[in-house]
């Protein structure tokens, strides 16, 4: 059994052992879904009056992903047609960095009743990016101490990242952060739910909470950064690492009741949804780049040789394999930009014709958009309305497009749009390979692989055949292939990813007279990227402190109100 949590939803996948077939899924959204803006949980919100959300802000609830096991588990062996019974061992996958602060026992803190209203007693999802300023700090801090481990991660931490949200949490909310007794990945609380023993993975240890060569930054570092941070690592971090692969524990009673699987099978040790779909593509050899595409775009690829890669998200002996190196780099807004564009910016006549087509608007917007040759539109766009993940590193950064007239068409900004995370992923490739960690393959796994059209322009535009894996749930078949090996099927993950892995090879080819068009494109691009990106013109800072200057000074005149009424 696998179990993937995405951002809006978990997914559970039933897969044979013995060849990986897919025999049964299910799907369960999460009720509370994101909080983005206002906190849609706790007493507040239960009174009809929901607690605004500063910009930036991502939350969840953690109850929701209980829920995945109690629905989604259950369902999935139903629709397989098996007995229960026959499962031999569960692996998860999540988001990340998304991170739960708990006590000791595992409780939420936003399941006390006392921190229900306190935005920071909830999941801080992987697209938090409020602590940039924090983030900035720890940066800064490292580069000027000379700390040995900055280079690991391409000379920056993210916002998104351990250390940048507990600082955050220390700062506006002391008094939480002295309750908190773990500072846990979803990836591990989860596991912890189900076996009812806490183990740290390996894998988010080392991409997201600063672990390299089993030492964590030093308690003089985080004392620097604040003398209440000091015992951070001590106090809310340090745990013991399991392995990928390794077994975590075993299925408890209670989550055996949740889920209607065999108590005492294994629970494979958490992983990152990305980190884990590389088996399942049949992609862990040295030079494969797998691109999990869906909200998000993580880039995951092993090498057999260490390296520094400016602005990668970081290189861990053992993150996705053991053996081999393990980089990563990412994009913080794919599909969410797509989402973000058709929700805001599309007119209704679109959706109108879309459904008397009878398909989706992001088909529709697809079809009509490429219905012209390359750079018609006469457009190129940022793609950063979530920052940047990679190769920047920097969250403050926002959207961009050029070249819009009173001609222009819903349709060619969404071309250029799709065009632009492309650009943005050929980035990511020129930095490996100019660092001497060569990308030979590019394989795709995610839901935006259902676009051709989407494929076809990235293999135009990065100059690669683009190989896809062939299933449409990599990061559950990921799960499971680990599940197999905890529970003692196969010796490790490369071999069972062999047997269990799926992919095919070379489905897309570039078309040499759309990449000539596309590099012109790319040249236009990658002027942008740097005036804006690389400290030519740092309007976008500007812009998003004024944002925060404003809403904080709105915020406060609100409340002055508020006091005002009462008071009469």
């Amino acid at each position: 059994m696998g179990v993937d949590y995405g951002t809006l939803s978990g997914r559970a996948v039933v897969v044979r052992v013995s060849d990986g077939a897919e025999l049964g899924s299910a799907v369960f959204d999460y009720p509370h879904a994101v909080m983005d803006t206002t906190l849609a949980a706790g007493p507040a919100a239960e009174s009809g009056s929901p607690i605004p959300l500063a910009p930036d802000w991502a939350l969840q609830v953690p109850a929701d992903y209980v829920d995945v096991l109690k629905h989604a588990v259950p369902a999935a062996i139903k629709n397989a047609g098996i007995a229960a019974a026959q499962v031999i061992g569960i692996g998860t996958d999540f988001t990340a960095c998304t991170m739960v602060p708990t006590l000791a026992d595992g409780t939420p803190l936003n399941a006390v009743a006392a921190f229900a209203d306190r935005p920071h007693a909830y999941v801080k999802l992987w697209k938090h990016h409020a602590a940039q300023s924090h983030a900035d700090r720890i940066n800064d801090l490292a580069f000027e101490r000379g700390e040995s481990w900055l280079p690991r991660y391409g000379g920056l931490i993210s916002s998104e990242w351990e250390f940048a949200k507990g600082l955050q949490l220390l700062e506006e909310d002391p008094e939480l952060y002295n309750t908190m007794d773990h500072w846990v990945e979803a990836a591990d609380w989860i596991v912890w739910q189900l076996t009812g023993r806490y183990v740290r993975n390996a894998c988010t240890a080392g991409y997201k909470g600063i672990w390299q060569d089993g030492q964590y930054p030093s308690s003089e570092f985080l004392a620097a950064l604040n003398p209440d941070f000091a015992g951070f690592v001590s106090d809310k971090v340090e745990h013991e690492i399991g392995q990928l692969g390794s077994s975590a524990g075993t299925l408890s009673a209670e989550a055996a009741a949740w889920t209607g699987l065999t108590e005492g099978i294994h629970v494979a040790v958490g992983n990152v949804d990305a980190h884990v779909t590389a088996p399942a593509a049949q992609a862990v050899e040295p030079g494969q780049m797998v691109a999990i595409m869906g909200t998000s775009t993580c880039h995951v690829m092993n090498s057999d040789r260490l390296a520094e890669v400016p602005g990668m998200c970081g290189v861990v002996d053992g993150g996705i394999v053991s053996g081999l190196y393990g980089y990563e780099a990412g994009q913080s807004g794919v599909g969410d930009i797509f989402a973000w564009y058709v929700k805001n910016q599309v007119p209704a006549r679109y959706f109108e014709a879309a459904e008397a087509a009878g398909t989706s608007i992001h088909q529709h917007l697809t079809n009509l958009a490429y219905e012209h040759p390359v750079g018609a539109h006469g457009l190129v766009t940022l793609d950063w309305q979530s920052g940047n993940r990679s190769v920047l590193v920097d969250h403050e950064l926002s959207g961009v497009v050029v070249g819009t007239t009173l001609t222009t068409r819903a349709e060619e900004i969404y071309r250029a749009l799709l065009e632009a995370t492309a650009f943005g992923t050929r980035t990511i490739i020129e930095t490996f390979n100019e660092s001497d960690v060569p990308v030979t393959e590019f394989i795709v796994a995610g839901g935006l692989l259902k676009n051709p059209q989407l494929m076809q322009t990235y293999s135009d535009v990065l100059r690669m055949p683009i190989s896809t894996i062939a299933s449409d749930q990599g990061p559950a078949l990921g799960s499971a292939i680990h599940a197999a090996v905890a529970a003692g099927a196969y010796a490790d993950v490369r071999e069972a990813g062999i047997a269990m892995g799926k992919v095919n090879r070379g489905v897309y080819i570039p078309n040499p007279e759309s990449a000539d068009a596309y590099d012109k494109l790319y040249a236009e691009y990658q002027l942008l990227h740097d005036y804006f990106g690389r400290g030519s013109n740092d309007v976008m800072h500007r812009l998003k402190a004024l944002k925060r200057e404003v809403i904080a000074a709105s915020a406060l005149t609100a409340a002055d109100d508020h006091t005002e009424v009462l008071a009469v």
